[in-house]
């Protein structure tokens, strides 16, 4: 009777929705399953693209495995995760976002009987996280290194790895063309780490052949002014000066006041305004430079001063083109045109404005330094340049992890069909339920070709058989899908090639969602106070609205 009796205990404000247990584990693995469903059909050669329309009316077509992801809008808690880890491979290596979002779906699903069957989560991740250890330890014995060898063989052992990369994506027909660009692009930033080094240009109409690369800066002619067409558009090693201050001739910016004593003093004021800016372009001419850049404006008058002695100038240069200049130049950006000397003005071999369809380029090749590249994208519609530009970002990622790590696997599902033999191998080794638990996760990984197989129409349980059967007889380690004919083939042979740390991060990464999913038993969202937030912003803006509207309207009304 005393219990009965007892007062209410409430803990979390009214109208708090919560759910726990069981039934909230397998309802996150049905919501992770239900997002990897959509990129699904987007893996390998055959993979098909997905066309997103935004709420702006903006349309996306791609099957980059994290754009997708981003442009869904996933809503569902436990999901976010696996756009999270899509994001994190695509900035980390930047290929296989979709592969580690099929990864992780994968080990959930094989682990939801044994949530249902009440087996308790930890369990599942204990086994989960040997396995992955295990695999990213396996996946590192298989890698065969290309360090050593010479300029030749390495270029083009990395032009397979972008091919690879490449054959998934829109621009899969031209990928030996675009591969062997990407690697030169690569090679020509040397050790820099900063992407920012290679510009990718788009520019629409003319077709994907006639891409090209710049081994320097290309970028966009500026607004210009009069006097533009006057000046030189080639020259042989100018010398390229690059500023980040304005020439042109400014009114007093504050509402400045002169006070004058005999009216013919105002005639020096104007006189001074106009020495400055004739003295700072005498500074420009006289420090040698034949092409001046600045990152803020030159007007009219700079541009004739600039034309009648023989020199180009293109102001509002973008930040980042500037700042490409001058590491492909040797130049320095400078805040002040006082005491130029040599040392701070960049060089190139050849600077020449050219037609590229629609556009006019300024294009800086032969650069000393040579630190960066520019690649000009030309195509169609303007999405598919969009995607083109995403599939060569991915691409140029590869290739700078493949010459950072220089190890590679075989690609078609090779890796991932060995792995799954080895740990089946081990699993039989546990004793206890971690046996089931590590099988299925070995059972996991034969998603990757599975889905390759799906996506190019074959029978995938009879492509699997073949591999399985292959992998077992200990000779067929590099043995993945052939996606030309519907059976197997050796991957390593036909160069189906992706970095090491390209698998590795997947495995990782997956893994390590998947453990994260399990372990949440609990989702406490609070709607109430979410809505009486969202109103009080609401009736905070309305009252600041109206009341500016009222305080307007009220000054503006003719008096009668």
């Amino acid at each position: 009777m005393s219990a009965m009796m007892q007062p209410q205990i409430i803990l979390l404000k009214e109208g708090t929705d919560t759910s726990q247990g069981r039934a909230q584990v397998v309802s996150n693995i049905n919501a992770c399953t239900a997002v990897a469903d959509t990129v699904r059909t987007t893996l390998g050669p055959r993979g098909m693209d997905k066309l997103i329309h935004d709420d702006k009316g903006g349309v996306t077509i791609s099957n980059d495995g994290a754009t997708i992801m981003r442009l869904l809008d996933i809503v569902h808690p436990a999901a976010k995760i696996l756009v999270d880890i899509a994001k994190s491979q695509d900035s980390e290596v930047g290929d296989g976002t979709t592969t580690v979002v099929l990864l992780a779906a994968e080990f959930l699903k094989e682990a939801k009987p044994y949530v249902e069957d009440g087996v308790h989560p930890h369990s599942l991740i204990r086994s989960y996280r040997t396995a992955g250890s295990m695999a990213i330890q396996r996946v590192k014995e298989l890698a065969v290194s290309i360090e050593g060898k010479s300029l030749e063989e390495k270029k083009s052992l990395l032009a397979k790895c972008a091919a690879t990369t490449l054959s998934s994506k829109l621009i899969g027909g031209e990928k030996e063309f675009f591969a062997s660009m990407v690697v030169d692009a690569v090679l020509a930033i040397g050790n820099d780490d900063r992407l920012n080094l290679i510009g990718i240009k788009k520019v629409p109409g003319g077709t994907m052949r006639d891409s090209f690369l710049v081994n320097g800066v290309a970028f966009k002619k500026t607004f210009s002014y009069a006097g533009f067409e006057q000046q030189p558009k080639k020259f042989l090693n100018p010398k390229i000066l690059l500023l980040n201050i304005e020439l042109e001739l400014k009114s007093e910016k504050e509402n400045a006041e002169i006070r004058l004593s005999d009216p013919l003093q105002y005639q020096s004021i104007v006189d001074a305004e106009w020495n400055i800016i004739y003295d700072k372009l005498d500074k420009c001419v006289k420090s040698g430079a034949k092409i001046v850049l600045s990152r803020l404006a030159i007007g009219d008058l700079a541009t004739q001063y600039f034309a009648d002695r023989d020199i180009f100038c293109a102001g509002r240069v973008t930040e980042e083109d500037l700042q490409r200049v001058a590491a492909a130049t040797g130049g320095t950006v400078q805040t002040s045109v006082n005491n130029v000397i040599d040392e701070v003005l960049g060089s190139c071999e050849v600077f020449e404005e050219k037609q590229v369809g629609n556009e006019r380029f300024n294009i800086f090749s032969g650069c000393p330094s040579g630190q960066t590249a520019t690649i000009v994208l030309r195509g169609g519609a303007d999405q598919f340049i969009e995607e083109a530009e995403r599939s060569l970002h991915d691409a140029i990622m590869i290739v700078r992890r493949a010459v950072k790590n220089s190890t590679v696997v075989p690609g078609g599902g090779a890796i991932d069909m060995e792995i799954s033999k080895y740990l089946r191998q081990h699993a039989r080794t546990i004793a206890g339920k971690s046996q089931f638990f590590v099988n299925s996760f070995a059972k996991a990984l034969e998603v990757i070709p599975r889905q390759l197989c799906d996506n190019a129409g074959f029978d995938a349980t009879d492509v699997l058989n073949k591999l399985r059967q292959k992998h077992a007889s200990g000779e067929g380690a590099n043995y993945g899908v052939d996606i030309n004919t519907g059976g197997i083939a050796d991957s390593f042979a036909n160069f189906v090639w992706e970095p090491a740390v390209v698998k590795i991060n997947a495995i990782n990464a997956a893994t390590e969602a998947s453990c994260l999913i399990l372990s949440v038993d609990e989702t406490v969202k609070n709607p109430k106070s979410e809505s009486a937030q969202g109103e009080a912003a609401a009736g905070a803006m309305a009252g600041r609205g109206g009341g500016a509207m009222r305080g307007r309207g009220g000054r503006g009304m003719r008096r009668r």
